[in-house]
């Protein structure tokens, strides 16, 4: 897989990632990262809304190193597609330990 450089953005207080979740997956994984900069991830959780974020949130504050509650669901809570804030860490940070764990 073609290792492809993807768009965050930085705000305030850290950086904000697109993300697109299929639920009821084998197991939780970063798929791959769309032309538009979109994050695909796989969850075990089924797509009910109080199951599937809360699965999310646990999932990517593990793959980036940071405390759950530096990560926030500001956009598409009941969708598949979401916009993830992330506290206290810039674009190139969340850039570096996704495509780190993509390479695992």
């Amino acid at each position: 897989m073609a290792v492809q450089k993807y768009h965050l953005h930085d705000g305030k207080g850290g950086a904000a990632l697109a993300v697109r979740i299929t639920p009821r997956a084998r197991k939780n994984e970063i798929v791959e990262v769309q032309n538009d900069g979109t994050v695909r991830i796989r969850l075990t959780a089924s797509a009910v809304e109080d199951i599937a974020n809360p699965a999310l949130i646990a999932f990517l504050a593990e793959v980036l190193e940071i405390p759950p509650a530096n990560l926030e669901i500001v956009a598409g809570k009941a969708g598949k597609d979401k916009l993830i804030s992330i506290l206290d860490m810039d674009a190139e940070m969340v850039h570096k330990r996704i495509l780190s764990h993509l390479e695992q």
